[in-house]
């Protein structure tokens, strides 16, 4: 008798030592693998992934570049409006003011629309009424612009010298801001959406009670559609750092290897949520307004457009909670200010518990029928 003969066989003939064992994560490999594979064939990804981010730095960029000093438009009314117009012509900051002479309707008129940010008219007893808006930033500038050029013209004298001088230098722009704000937003709606969805219309078409009856570990299918967000956050980081030093001309501080750990730290914590968000939805429609409700209070708070030191100090320390605010701090502090990863060590543990808490409770509560 042959060696091969001797050798034990399976029910197919095949020497047991030929049959190839998988491993503990060969599972997890085959369902990344397949994750990756389904999201190539869904070119709508490519734009909303990549082109979308891009598009908005850009806009954004350009709304808020550096620019000259806006000019305030004014009207003037009444019988001494030449004369305001004449103290205007004499006044240093006159290229900063454009004024139109009116009849009061007309002047009234285009400042309720907008088109004038003051109307002056004469108090008749020498002086100058404004006409304003306090809710609008720009009625207040201008009411204060005028006032101080109206003033200086009629021979008032400052007391004090100063040197007025514009930051426009890289790192102090709106743009250097609105960057890590932009990545941080990103690996949120990327995290969320890619999984949720991806979750619900799987359980629309029955496919996850054909994973179910495999010998597939629950816990592995799930792990492998968060990080399959990490291949797609590594391209997101990079592209969007990229295109704000290249266009911009932003300074990156910190080291890339440090982002990228960020970055995957916020992708991983976010895609626990959206494994959570989704764990139970039936539809489309309740999983889209479930992840609404879970990302609005961080669009708004968490610091993606504008400080949200704005915000009354009673509510910062659930501000500072949330994980975009977070990971918006993180990523900020190193790209700006070349913060070390183990300075961001509170700020990756905030992301850590969101993420670690919610995959648990994913795990526990997940519906596969």
């Amino acid at each position: 008798m042959s060696v091969a003969q001797q050798m034990p066989v399976n029910e197919r003939g095949t020497p047991l030592r030929a049959v190839r064992r998988n491993g503990r994560w060969a599972g997890y490999r085959h369902l990344l693998a397949s994750r990756m594979k389904e999201m190539k064939r869904e070119p709508e990804v490519i734009f909303w992934v990549f082109g979308f981010p891009l598009l908005l730095a850009l806009g954004l960029g350009i709304a808020f570049r550096n620019k000259p000093a806006d000019v305030s438009s004014i009207a003037v009314v009444g019988s001494e409006a030449q004369s305001v117009i004449g103290l205007l012509e004499h006044s240093p900051r006159k290229a900063s003011i454009k004024a139109d002479v009116l009849d009061e309707a007309a002047a009234l008129k285009g400042f309720r629309v907008g088109k004038y940010d003051l109307v002056i008219e004469s108090d008749g007893k020498g002086g100058f009424k404004y006409v304003y808006d306090p809710a609008r930033p720009e009625s207040v500038l201008s009411r204060a612009e005028v006032d101080h050029a109206l003033q200086a013209a009629a021979g008032r004298q400052d007391a004090l010298s100063t040197v007025t001088v514009v930051s426009s230098e890289p790192g102090s722009r709106y743009i250097d801001f609105l960057i890590p704000g932009l990545i941080g937003m990103n690996v949120m709606n990327a995290a969320m959406w890619g999984i949720g969805f991806a979750i619900v219309d799987m359980r629309q078409r029955k496919l996850l009670k054909r994973f179910v009856a495999t010998p597939m570990r629950r816990s592995d299918f799930l792990l492998a559609l968060a990080s399959s967000r990490l291949v797609l956050m590594t391209v997101e980081v990079g592209m969007l750092l990229g295109f704000g030093a290249l266009v911009f001309k932003m300074q990156i501080l910190g080291s890339i290897p440090t982002i990228l750990l960020i970055g995957a730290s916020g992708a991983l914590g976010f895609a626990g949520l959206g494994l959570l968000t989704a764990s139970r939805s039936q539809k489309i429609e309740s999983v889209s307004g479930l992840i609404n409700l879970v990302m609005m209070p961080m669009w708004i708070f968490s610091g993606v457009f504008f400080s949200y030191e704005r915000f009354p100090a009673v509510i910062q320390p659930f501000i500072k909670a949330l994980p975009l605010t977070a990971l918006n701090d993180a990523l900020r502090a190193t790209i700006l200010e070349g913060a070390t990863l183990g300075a961001q060590s509170g700020r990756l543990l905030v992301l850590a518990l969101w993420g670690g808490i919610s995959f648990v409770l994913a795990v526990k509560w997940f519906r596969w029928t």
